[in-house]
């Protein structure tokens, strides 16, 4: 892989486990609701599950998704029923770092197991694989973009765990934090827009 490749790869990465998801609109909520000590498990099961899916994707996966489109829709509406469940779990969270409602963040296999129902996630995977895999080194190449991609989610992802860190004290308030949690929630909701298409 060139080095102007990699960079490239390297941006994409950035720039795609930066901006707004299911996983980080989760973490924003979870860093509210539990606090970055009781988030880091479900940060690292974002990044080792994507890892394993990409991998998955880069080996085969994604050409035998796009082989069996029944395959494709079955995915989609795991995913859209999974987030649907989540955004009630996070809407309903009732109090910040206490054991009511939503009581406890996503443990690391939750957390790793969510991203193969994860729409952005598949996405990101089969954009990551179809365009930085070299055919003339596919099993190097499907490697590095996964490691890659792992180096720079973990960062990316803590920012937004970080952001619901900043919000905890305006959000000690019931009301305000209800609020953010029904707000949260939607926006999970509208996450699943995506599968409609």
């Amino acid at each position: 892989m060139s080095l102007d490749v990699f960079l490239a790869l390297v941006g994409f990465a950035f720039a795609s486990s930066v901006t707004p998801g299911p996983n980080n609109l989760m973490l924003m909520a979870s860093g509210v609701n539990f606090g970055f000590r009781r988030t880091i498990p479900h940060m690292l099961g974002i990044a080792g599950g994507f890892c394993v899916l990409l991998l998955a994707v880069g080996f085969g996966l994604g050409a035998l998704l796009h082989a069996f489109p029944a395959l494709s829709l079955a995915l989609k509406v795991a995913s859209g029923a999974y987030l649907l469940y989540l955004a009630w779990k996070v809407a309903t969270a009732r109090g910040i770092g206490t054991s009511e409602g939503n009581g406890h963040p996503m443990t690391f296999l939750q957390a790793a197991a969510f991203q193969w129902v994860n729409p952005k996630a598949w996405a990101m995977a089969l954009v990551a694989m179809g365009a930085y895999v070299s055919a003339a080194q596919p099993m190097l190449s499907v490697v590095i973009v996964a490691l890659v991609f792992t180096a720079v989610n973990l960062p990316s992802v803590s920012v937004w765990t970080g952001f619901g860190i900043a919000l905890r004290r305006f959000l000690a308030d019931q009301t305000r934090l209800r609020i953010f949690n029904v707000v949260m929630g939607l926006l999970l909701v509208a996450s699943i827009v995506p599968l409609l298409g």
